[in-house]
């Protein structure tokens, strides 16, 4: 078993996951089995109740976790479903000491930093390989070096070569060139200054990339090599490039698997790139037609928050052979009429993603109304199914006060209520329904059609589902339940009929969160191909 650490230095927010995911990519091209890990600092238990706004999507794994956002950079990369032991917080590692604490498990010892909490680290390290079965883990550190928050982190993974050896650990440490204006100049200090303090706390760096939003000429590499100590193929550069999925090809080309397999003492093998380096060349060729995917959502503030759904409408685009053009509309603007929901008619489609809480819903639900009506292709997720419901009994089934108990507890007609299950439950974290479900779909159904299969599975992350109890005025009145759980009890997918609309799809899942680079998920790929239809209408009117 080979280990990889990946940590950052001089700032946050530098595409440490990216570049983790990258050389995991590479290293999978050459056959080898990865499994992905994130280390983050805070003293949260998981991701689940932190603010999107200020952190981005909170991505969902097969088994129910809820973890950082770069877990689905992981799993694009790798195209490997990972789980709830790839994403630890420093909460997570602080619960399980104190309560082996209280249970008795350090009778008699004083429990501390060291070796109790690194111990833990390190437990955790060892359980995500030997349940993963991979040939390589590669784990990346949250935060940056010199944060007092993930000392504990660092001294772990120090002390992972010293008990395994030096031929099964490497380290990768991500640092950044700033760019002065005045001198017209990068420099290499902070980056120099980041190893530096990694090697105080006793980690030599094996691999250094350096990331710049300039070109790096070979000197200053040179010159990182220099003062860090380190071989000068070692110290790569990785400038900002127009598209992530650009990133693993420049570090294979750079030499970073050669370094990584020459330091772990792997026998090297051909790469097998040739599906990256076809997607690449879909998404560099620059003939491509536009097609406009309207983003109808309520957090504005960080684009992230999104992420996921962001890459399946970029990912599913590429795959059509079309140039993904995203355009950001505020539910909340078009709710307080600050926006009018005409700018629909800019749109080649629309997706209306999940949420919580009350603000932008009307936004939403005005949103979808003008898509259903305008035969304009829409795909609602989570949130953006149940609105779609809240909008075809209150236009089409005359239940004009219809809504969800989230927004209106004392609606008269609760078309989305809290599932039973839930109503006692009042811990906020991790008690949701979460993970991946089975739904069998309605045979000759749309969403049949783009599976391909009766019977699937979707990861889910929500408390509150559609009312049974109004499962048949809506069918009555022509939606089609055209997905439901074995036990027909919960919508899962709901669709008109392509007679109907050329595009009307939503489901109570985030399909998002399966979508890999090279495989479009099929909810989306349908979307973005009624929405090239669209586009050439658009075109042949102009």
């Amino acid at each position: 078993m080979k280990y990889i650490f990946v940590t950052g230095g001089v700032l946050s927010g530098l595409g440490k996951g990216i570049t983790a995911a990258s050389i995991g990519n590479i290293l999978k091209a050459r056959g080898f089995r990865i499994y992905m890990q994130k280390f983050d600092q805070y003293l949260n238990v998981d991701a689940g109740t932190l603010n999107p706004g200020e952190h981005g999507e909170v991505f969902v794994t097969e088994d129910g976790a809820e973890t950082d956002l770069d877990l689905g950079h992981y799993e694009r990369f790798i195209d490997t479903n990972l789980s709830r032991e790839s994403s630890i917080m420093t909460g997570n590692i602080y619960s399980a000491i104190l309560k082996g604490e209280r249970e008795g498990k350090f009778l008699g010892k004083t429990v501390q930093v060291i070796p109790h909490v690194t111990d833990e680290v390190k437990s955790r390290i060892y359980t995500a390989s030997k349940k993963a079965k991979c040939d390589i883990l590669i784990t990346e550190i949250g935060g940056t070096v010199g944060d007092y928050e993930g000392l504990h982190f660092l001294e772990g993974i120090r002390q992972m070569a010293q008990d395994l050896g030096d031929e099964n650990v490497a380290y990768v440490h991500v640092g950044f060139l700033p760019y002065l204006e005045v001198t017209e100049e990068l420099k290499t200090k902070p980056a120099q200054n980041s190893i530096r303090n990694l090697q105080s706390l006793g980690i030599k760096p094996d691999l250094a990339i350096c990331r710049s939003d300039h070109p790096v000429e070979k000197r200053l590499l040179e010159k990182v090599a220099l003062f860090a100590g380190m071989k000068t193929e070692a110290v790569v550069a990785l400038e900002t490039v127009s598209s992530v999925y650009k990133v693993p090809l420049i570090l294979e080309e750079r030499g970073v698997a050669k370094v990584l397999m020459n330091k772990l003492h792997l026998k090297s093998k051909q790469p097998d790139l040739k599906r990256w380096h076809d997607l690449v060349k879909i998404i560099t060729k620059s003939d491509k037609p536009v097609v406009t995917i309207g983003l109808v959502g309520k957090y504005m503030t960080m684009k992230d928050t999104y992420l996921s759904v962001t890459e399946s409408i970029k990912i599913a685009a590429y795959a059509n052979g079309a140039e993904p053009k995203i355009r950001w509309i505020d539910s909340e603007a078009i709710e307080r009429g600050k926006l009018s929901v005409k700018v629909l008619d800019k749109v080649d489609g629309i997706v209306v993603p999940g949420g919580f809480g009350t603000r932008g819903l009307e936004g939403k639900i005005k949103a979808i109304e003008y898509a259903r009506i305008n035969n304009i292709p829409f795909l609602g997720l989570c949130l953006g199914m149940q609105m779609a419901i809240v909008e075809f009994t209150r236009s089409v089934c005359g239940l004009k006060k219809a809504n969800s108990t989230e927004v209106d507890a004392k609606s008269p007609d609760p078309v989305i209520d809290i599932l039973p299950e839930q109503v006692t439950i009042t811990d906020k974290g991790g008690t949701m329904r979460l993970g991946a479900y089975p739904a069998v779909l309605k045979k000759g159904s749309v969403v049949a059609s783009l599976y391909g299969s009766q019977k699937i599975t979707e990861r889910h992350r929500h408390r509150y589902e559609v009312n049974p109890k109004y499962h048949d005025i809506i069918s009555t009145n022509g939606l089609v339940l055209s997905g439901m759980s074995p036990n027909k009890r919960l919508v899962e997918f709901i669709e008109l009929p392509v007679s109907k609309h050329r595009y009307f799809v939503a489901t109570q899942a985030h399909p998002e969160f399966k979508s890999r680079p090279t495989k479009p998920h099929p909810l989306f790929d349908g979307l973005v191909k009624s929405a090239i239809t669209m586009s050439k209408l658009h075109l042949s009117k102009n």
